[in-house]
């Protein structure tokens, strides 16, 4: 594949742009080369500026579940910004999207829209703590929450991939308050309580781990981390950014039966325009401005336009068998990775769950950040070239998740099985 277009438009993008990019990952630097520079989206595929074709497993990181410029979200854009693109102002389509969100995750009895999974993650964090009068919490190594000073502790995913300090410009202060237990180890969290009596307010994580790679949680670990925080006067926030619509129509919260006091969420629910919602239990939600003392605010937060592509992909995957179908899709390709890696005698994991999937090169199915981290970063960036250059946009990352859409056909997993099997034996 020819990329000159591309490096280019790199080239003359680092002089304007930190590392000539907006969010990290999309640099390269853990994989090599320079990134294509994409010009359209359509269904499961993406188009580059050299004209490139490319299957794509990114899905903008996750919101494009419904795949890209899905007609029926186009359509209603395109009517809701003849309309106006943004008013500062309330509108019935906050209220819309608010009940169809709160129906499917009844945990969130209130929630506020923001425009990003940071936002959300970092407001849920100051509400727990303002509701517990407590400043501690506890995160999960390799865990990733969004870029707000507190959580850049331990953090996986970006950090990971660059290779950079925890949490550079943080003051210590910060980071002080921030308690790290290792993923999957509830003895690890019970320790953590036991050592600080009164003082934590809250455990955040995300139910699957997806920020250090897919890693599914432990058979009672989050029930466990359910009944630590109950019995010990702290809340449970679960950051279902990813998994909130991925996992099922209620989120991993539904799969796992466990009912969180405060959830956080992002990507799907906007559709593939920026978004984030906090929300849970009203007692703890009426404390948020202006029914109550803890600030927080947002210019284009529940903005006509990502209100509109939320109800529309909510719609969309409120169907029958929705679900199922990608499942079925997310099946074959985890099977047919599998038995690639087998056919070439090839030591390496395949995690999944739903439509997250995650290839390790490490021989054991990673439990946690430590486990992953042994993973073979030099490796897996040659398997990444070796699909680029055969028309799969894998994420570029050992330590991010792949995503498959309603979009992704049968022809386009096995033809992705195809172009795995041939990097796999390059």
């Amino acid at each position: 594949m020819n990329f000159e277009t591309s490096k280019k438009l790199f080239e003359e993008a680092q002089k304007y742009l930190p590392g000539g990019v907006d969010s990290p990952v999309r640099a390269y630097k853990a994989v090599g080369g320079s990134p294509p520079f994409i010009v359209r989206g359509q269904g499961s595929r993406l188009y580059d500026a050299d004209g490139n074709e490319f299957i794509d497993y990114v899905c903008s990181w996750g919101p494009l579940i419904l795949g890209h410029a899905p007609s029926q979200v186009v359509k209603a854009l395109r009517e809701a910004a003849g309309k106006g693109t943004s008013f500062g102002a309330p509108t019935a389509l906050e209220v819309t999207l608010a009940k169809m969100i709160s129906a499917a995750l009844p945990s969130m009895e209130m929630l506020r829209f923001v425009n990003s999974g940071t936002e959300a993650t970092m407001t849920a964090l100051r509400l727990a703590r303002a509701f517990t009068k407590r400043d501690k919490i506890i995160k999960f190594a390799g865990g990733y929450h969004g870029h707000a000073d507190g959580l850049l502790v331990k953090a996986g995913s970006g950090l990971a991939t660059l290779s950079l300090p925890d949490s550079p410009g943080v003051p210590e202060s910060y980071a002080r308050n921030t308690l790290v237990a290792p993923y999957n180890n509830s003895e690890a969290v019970a320790q953590l309580f036991k050592s600080n009596p009164g003082e934590i307010a809250a455990v955040i994580i995300e139910p699957v781990a997806a920020n250090m790679g897919v890693v599914p949680p432990h058979p009672g670990f989050l029930e466990r981390l359910r009944r630590l925080t109950s019995e010990n006067g702290a809340l449970i926030i679960f950051d279902e950014v990813i998994t909130g619509f991925r996992l099922a129509y209620g989120g991993a919260q539904t799969v796992f039966g466990i009912t969180p006091d405060l959830t956080c969420l992002g990507k799907i629910i906007g559709g593939g325009l920026p978004v984030g919602a906090y929300g849970g239990k009203r007692e703890i939600m009426q404390m948020i401005a202006p029914s109550g003392p803890v600030y927080q605010a947002g210019t284009l937060s529940g903005n006509p336009l990502a209100m509109t592509a939320g109800i529309e992909t909510l719609k969309a995957l409120s169907q029958p068998g929705v679900y199922e179908h990608l499942e079925e899709t997310s099946a074959n390709l985890e099977e047919g990775i599998i038995e690639a890696a087998a056919k070439l005698k090839l030591k390496l994991s395949v995690a999944r769950i739903a439509s997250l999937l995650t290839i390790f090169f490490t021989e054991e199915k990673p439990t946690d950040w430590d486990s992953a981290s042994k993973a073979d970063t030099a490796r897996f960036g040659k398997f990444f070239q070796q699909l680029l250059s055969q028309g799969i946009y894998w994420p570029p990352s050992q330590f991010e998740a792949a995503f498959v859409s309603l979009a992704h056909s049968d022809q386009d997993v096995e033809k992705t099985v195809k172009a795995i099997e041939r990097a796999l034996g390059s």
